[in-house]
């Protein structure tokens, strides 16, 4: 259990108001007090908020949600801030992008595409963020750090400016220069270091003792969870409250697959969903996949991976810390892990900006292929109607270099351009 730091509540004011009841160690089940900063469980365990479900049925419904703004905050009562203010950036809902050319070529009923890179700093990490942030800023702290591949990064960065939050951000030597930026620019103080994001993880715990900073590590804290959850939420609402067939992630911490299932049994408990839930399929790279091969041998914890050699920065996470917890997801919906390698999404990432006019991050890329050799293997029907994640914008990864030139003044060859 995290210690509060200097200034924070103890009272359980931050959570005034909301439906959270209390926190539960996903081990366990102990139930520990809300309102108050949180860590992991007396077990090391990650805790995750439950709701007073029947208060909550009666306090909304799906035409009062219909009626708000189209933003994740539309979905207040399912969010643990109560009446405490949330510390936005203009979180708008995502689209759907049908893919009809996908859905040819595989011969299957149904693909959308959620594009996350429409929101505050191009990526899925603003929904985590914005709440966990919202939550240590009502809990009264005053400093954050973070390990990260990236675009949490540079989502922390932000919010915890709005926040008037100081940041630390550490992140991998090798992570893209646009995004490092970002961070910085931001705000954040901000270092790169030799290694992967466990290494990063590692001085982010050590620093703790000494800079009094609270950690927002992936799943060491309640509240990223609950903010993903609103990706669940708005997948939900626009598929009319119910739900596809599979629902394809790319996983690292995998904490996505926690949060869209979490809240889809919420709603399955309180009647808005129409039709069973849908399969949660976790994508990895063959570079770096602890959940496929636990998942593969049918175990129910996942092993730490040896060497790292993908290069698809947001699933390079070779000891998640909630491996249990996904694969519990997997198990329970029906769903599977799969492998992808590195050179396949690549290719398919420029192939769909090229033919089909959007723009994925190599993550999202290799749901795709995920979708591809899984409509091939047969665990994809044709009358299935599947969503992929991409889980950023595009423009923050690299891309291959233009590079094609025309001279002033000299002679054009029209015919060869």
């Amino acid at each position: 259990m995290a210690k509060p730091t200097a200034g924070t509540k103890r009272d359980g004011s931050a959570t005034a108001g909301s439906f959270v009841t209390h926190l539960e160690c996903s081990r366990t089940g102990e139930k520990h007090p809300a309102g108050v900063l949180s860590g992991l469980s007396r077990a090391g365990a990650p805790l995750l908020a439950r709701y007073d479900l029947e208060r909550l049925a009666a306090a909304v419904d799906k035409a009062a949600v219909a009626a708000r703004p189209p933003d994740m905050w539309r979905y207040r009562e399912f969010l643990p801030l109560g009446a405490a203010p949330p510390v936005s950036l203009g979180e708008n809902m995502t689209p759907l992008v049908p893919m009809p050319g996908l859905e040819k070529r595989l011969g299957v009923a149904g693909v959308l595409i959620k594009d996350e890179g429409h929101l505050p700093t191009g990526s899925f990490k603003a929904r985590g963020m914005a709440v966990a942030v919202s939550m240590a800023r009502a809990l009264g702290v005053t400093s954050i750090a973070i390990p990260t591949a990236g675009n949490a990064g540079a989502a922390l960065a932000a919010y915890a400016s709005r926040a008037g939050i100081e940041s630390y951000v550490f992140t991998p030597a090798d992570t893209p220069e646009v995004t490092a930026s970002e961070i910085a620019f931001h705000g954040a103080k901000v270092w790169r270091v030799a290694g992967l994001v466990g290494d990063c993880a590692r001085v982010v715990a050590d620093g703790a003792k000494v800079k009094g900073w609270f950690e927002l590590t992936t799943l060491k804290e309640p509240y990223r969870v609950e903010g993903k959850k609103t990706m669940g939420l708005e997948l939900a609402e626009q598929l009319g409250w119910r739900l596809p067939d599979a629902v394809f992630y790319p996983t690292g911490g995998g904490v996505c697959l926690i949060a869209m299932w979490k809240v889809f049994k919420e709603l399955q408990a309180i009647g808005w969903i129409d039709g069973s839930l849908p399969r949660m399929v976790a994508v990895q790279s063959t570079g770096c996949a602890p959940i496929v091969k636990a998942f593969d041998a049918g175990k129910a914890v996942s092993e730490p991976w040896g060497a790292v050699t993908t290069e698809i920065h947001g699933v390079r996470v070779p000891n998640p810390l909630g491996g249990d917890l996904v694969l519990d997801v997997l198990y329970k919906s029906g769903g599977f892990a799969t492998a992808v390698d590195d050179a396949a999404v690549h290719e398919t990432r420029a192939r769909i900006a090229a033919e089909d006019g959007l723009h994925l991050c190599p993550e999202g890329a290799a749901t795709v292929v995920a979708l591809e050799m899984e409509r091939a293997r047969g665990r994809i029907k044709a009358g299935d109607r599947v969503v992929l994640f991409n889980s950023a914008s595009g423009l923050k990864s690299p891309m291959p270099p233009m590079t094609r030139r025309l001279e002033p003044g000299a002679a054009i060859d029209f015919a060869r351009l």
